[in-house]
């Protein structure tokens, strides 16, 4: 008796299993909106294009801020051997072939440094040079001689020249600046297309539960008139409609499955969801209750957007595109010094006579190119520059009043499209209410097929717009805070909380 109990406590124990995991791969999850663009912001391939751009951006930066920092080389030649005949001048003026079998090595060890105040470089040397001879000597054993310059130190300096490196460090923080914002509206734009995909997908999902109600509805109405048509209650011509109005509901769901099915591919595709198959969405109707104010948008978005630091950026280019054509038209010159010591050491003599007792080596050099005659070359580069810069300025001017523009327009549109929600919702609300009730009066003879369509039609329609206002509202939602790069449901800067 006691084993048939067991028998009978194991049999439940398994189907209950087998009930629970059926339940469990039956079960799909469903996604919020939200839920959504932080499975975009993290796995999409346009935010991984964000974050490879602004990685590239950040190399760039770190490749100009190099400039600036003291560079330590190394380079040499070893070996530099020569086997030939060689022509050597001769005391007469002749020239004498002969055998030439020589080696060279040299060594030299330089640091750098650029000066960005100045468009000066300051360099400090040391190198050593040795000469092998292996005429008439022993190969394993060659008359060998060192030369070098034991340490030097010397500058170059432009004069009366475009200094880039000064301009460079107005620029390339702007620049960098300006990627680092741009990182994060980009991120706010993903959010703002994921919105766009998600409601597609909103919309055929719910297309699809208002044809398999029309279906449902239809086929009912469809059959209650196949009896009033076989009392003669109502004339073949209006069965028929019935008939064709349900045909059309069934064709609408075939219709709606197939729409699911490509924007749910879009969608999962947008947002890199690939191990699932179908996504249910939530349809986000919970709309935030906070209001915008102008000024305080206006506000963050000239604190915050990248714009913003283009307007400097390019106004420095166009300005530093005038210094250089100007530095350009000007007499050119540099003056090169370098003070430091050199030696040389008698043959087979060992290296560490090189260091002993070096002597002084000085150079100072200026070059310089003064420009006479070039039928007004130069003149006509730097009134170009200058053109150049005052377009520049007035389109960054035009491109502020834009700027402001853009911004004041959204935060009004943001708050006419809440109030917007709010309509089509009780539209939507009343359009149902005026179908169910169209339909029973319907049902009871009360009134003609034809104010039933409409009903019907009103009602779906009412349902879109509903769906359109949700979408249009939390389009504009994520676009307030792409163009303003703040959060004002929550009350902080997305830059601060990004960078």
């Amino acid at each position: 008796m006691n084993k048939i109990k067991l028998l009978v406590i194991a049999a439940c124990l398994f189907f209950a299993a087998n009930i629970n995991a059926q339940e469990s791969k039956d079960f799909k999850k469903v996604y919020t909106l939200k839920e959504i663009i932080n499975i975009a912001r993290n796995q999409s391939i346009a935010s991984k294009q964000a974050e490879t751009t602004r990685e590239n951006r950040y190399w760039q930066f770190q490749t100009y801020k190099s400039n600036y920092k003291p560079q330590l080389g190394l380079d040499g030649t070893f070996p530099g051997f020569i086997n030939s005949y060689t022509g050597v001048p001769q005391p007469d003026g002749s020239t004498e072939y002969k055998q030439v079998q020589q080696n060279s090595a040299e060594l030299n060890l330089s640091i750098r440094q650029d000066i960005g105040a100045t468009g000066t470089t300051v360099f400090l040397n040391s190198g050593i040079f040795r000469f092998d001879n292996y005429i008439d000597t022993d190969f394993q054993d060659p008359y060998h001689q060192y030369s070098g310059n034991p340490l030097e130190i010397g500058l170059i300096q432009p004069l009366f020249q475009f200094n880039s490196l000064k301009w460079d460090k107005k620029i390339e923080p702007l620049r960098y600046e300006e990627s680092q914002r741009e990182y994060i509206e980009n991120l706010e734009n993903v959010s703002v297309n994921t919105t766009r995909r998600f409601f597609d997908l909103m919309l055929a999902q719910i297309n699809l539960e208002i044809a398999q109600k029309n279906v449902a509805n239809n086929d009912t109405i469809f059959k209650i008139a196949e009896g009033r048509y076989n009392l003669g209650k109502i004339a073949e011509n209006e069965l028929l409609q019935l008939e064709l109005q349900l045909m059309n509901s069934r064709q609408q769901v075939a219709q709606a499955n197939l729409d699911i099915e490509i924007r749910n591919l879009r969608l999962r595709t947008w947002v890199g969801l690939t191990d699932v198959t179908s996504l249910p969405l939530v349809l986000p109707e919970d709309i935030p209750t906070f209001n915008v104010d102008e000024q305080t948008a206006l506000l963050q978005a000239r604190a915050n957007r990248s714009e913003v630091v283009g307007f400097d950026r390019r106004m420095n280019e166009a300005n530093a595109g005038v210094a250089q054509a100007k530095g350009d038209a000007g007499p050119q010159a540099d003056l090169f010094a370098r003070f430091g010591l050199t030696n040389s050491t008698f043959y087979d003599a060992p290296l560490g006579d090189l260091y002993q007792n070096p002597d002084k080596q000085e150079v100072v050099r200026i070059g310089f190119e003064i420009p006479i005659m070039d039928w007004g070359r130069r003149k006509s580069r730097v009134k170009t520059a200058e053109a150049n810069q005052k377009f520049v300025q007035f389109t960054v001017d035009q491109d502020i009043i834009t700027f402001d523009e853009e911004v004041l327009t959204q935060v009004r549109q943001f708050e006419m499209l809440k109030e917007q929600v709010k309509i089509t919702k009780i539209a939507d609300n009343i359009a149902q209410r005026r179908y169910d009730i169209t339909k029973n009066r319907y049902l009871i003879g009360k009134i003609a097929i034809t104010d039933m369509n409409i009903a019907l039609t009103e009602k779906d329609e009412a349902k879109a717009r509903y769906i359109q206002s949700l979408q249009d509202f939390w389009t504009a939602y994520f676009n307030l805070r792409r163009l303003t790069l703040f959060d004002f449901e929550e009350n902080f800067q997305i830059i601060g909380d990004e960078l």
